[in-house]
């Protein structure tokens, strides 16, 4: 069993996770307070951004895969060749996403169906947040650097330290406090920027001293750096980034789905999603133990490791996902109403709480099944079944919602639906990738 060895690299993930959730639930809980469309606000503005963002940390999964292979083989050449060209090239990208943002926010934000004072909100919060655009290519890359070197407890101080100075710039700038005027969003959304940029500053000070990172390059190295091997981990990388991105174009269609049923819909989605992405920031930081180890496996063809890191991995998952219902049961309006004072919306959001959780379990499972599938250097596999899901839980949410009428709950049905049909899928797969592994060692 690979329990510990999992433990080693996800704890510190996990952690540094579920802080920045916990940093995100306390900035939708503060601007809830004040006004409850900046809820419906935010839910516009942070899903179609984090679906072009998160590109940048997918495509990095090629690296990652193919850095970790070469650590199973102990190919230390090709490692600082890989690790190099990632550190250096993987910045390009970030800076055309950018001015996209720059240039044509207020259009994407018009196309998902937002308007009014809604869309007034979401424009003033894109306005200071998109700085940290600029950012994303370093703080993925190092992440990989991290997470091949089974050292990952820098990402965990970048978390503490940028969970705790947004939370104490939130409280000052949108409420007003210690001479400032009240911001609202506009003081989320400068919070937020500062955390993240003192965040990287710190972790990078880390990254560079710490003595516990094998993958790192030398500096001199990562300057001269070919462009060759980058594209080619990129290409390795790309179907999971658009993987993601199709996962991510799901979620917007929802958003406009939520946004025809009122106008907070939005906003009540996305506080139960906050609580939601708790667990799975913590089922993300096991997958990420999954990937790495299971490609270690697959790179010195061990068929035992790469079985038991995966079935480890899920016995960890499903057993966050039993304890975060457990939580939703006992504590259903202590949790609403900490984005809510309304009594209406207190009242209807237990059920929802309860169908996220149900959510979980299929989730766990593509998270690691999907995880391990990457891990054996398969990373098309995964992109094929999104895209079946994106279209599926489309569909699902146009039966649910616009035809039988079920509102939120019927969004939630579509998802619910979608994780448990591709969990199947991605078991079948996963159990052929095991006979082609013991195949191969054999």
């Amino acid at each position: 069993m690979n329990f510990k060895s999992i433990f080693k690299i996800a704890v510190p993930i996990m952690i540094g996770n579920v802080i920045n959730q916990i940093q995100m639930l306390i900035d939708k809980a503060f601007l809830g307070q004040v006004n409850e469309l900046y809820l419906s606000s935010l839910g516009n503005v942070s899903t179609p951004m984090w679906a072009s963002m998160s590109v940048c940390f997918s495509i990095v999964t090629g690296a990652s895969i193919i850095i970790s292979q070469k650590v199973g083989a102990k190919d230390t050449k090709d490692v600082e060749k890989y690790a190099s060209s990632l550190l250096l090239w993987s910045n390009v990208f970030p800076i055309f996403l950018f001015f996209v943002w720059h240039f044509f926010g207020q259009q994407i934000f018009i196309a998902l169906g937002t308007k009014g004072i809604v869309l007034d909100f979401c424009m003033d919060y894109l306005k200071y947040f998109k700085p940290i655009i600029l950012l994303i290519g370093l703080e993925a890359s190092t992440m990989v650097i991290m997470q091949t070197s089974n050292h990952t407890k820098p990402m965990l101080f970048f978390g503490i330290i940028r969970a705790g100075l947004n939370v104490i710039l939130d409280y000052v700038l949108i409420f007003g406090k210690f001479g400032f005027q009240p911001m609202g969003i506009k003081g989320a959304a400068i919070a937020t920027t500062i955390a993240e940029f003192a965040g990287v500053a710190f972790s990078m000070l880390i990254f560079i001293s710490s003595r516990h990172m094998p993958t790192r390059p030398p500096l001199g190295s990562v300057l001269k750096a070919s462009l060759r091997p980058y594209l080619k981990s990129s290409k390795l990388g790309l179907p999971t980034a658009l993987e993601d991105f199709a996962w991510n174009l799901g979620n917007i269609v929802l958003i406009k789905f939520l946004n025809d049923i009122s106008m907070v819909a939005a906003g009540i989605y996305g506080a139960i999603l906050s609580i939601e992405l708790i667990a799975v920031s913590c089922i993300a930081g096991v997958g990420s133990g999954t990937l790495t180890l299971c490609s270690e496996a697959v790179g010195a063809c061990n068929i035992k490791k790469y079985k038991s890191t995966a079935l480890c991995a899920y016995i960890i998952c499903f057993s966050i996902s039993i304890l975060t219902l457990g939580f939703c049961l006992v504590f259903p309006k202590q949790i609403i109403s900490i984005f809510t004072k309304e009594t209406e919306i207190i009242a209807v959001c237990g059920l929802y709480l309860i169908l996220m959780c149900c959510n979980l379990y299929g989730k766990s499972g593509n998270i690691i099944l999907g995880n391990a599938i990457r891990g054996s250097g398969n990373t098309r596999w995964m992109l094929c079944t999104q895209i079946f899901g994106t279209i599926f839980i489309s569909g699902c949410a146009f039966v649910f919602v616009k035809i039988l009428k079920w509102g939120i709950a019927g969004v939630y049905a579509a998802v619910i639906t979608d994780e448990l049909v591709r969990c199947g899928i991605n078991y079948i797969k996963y159990r052929s990738i095991l006979k082609r592994i013991e195949i191969k060692a054999a």
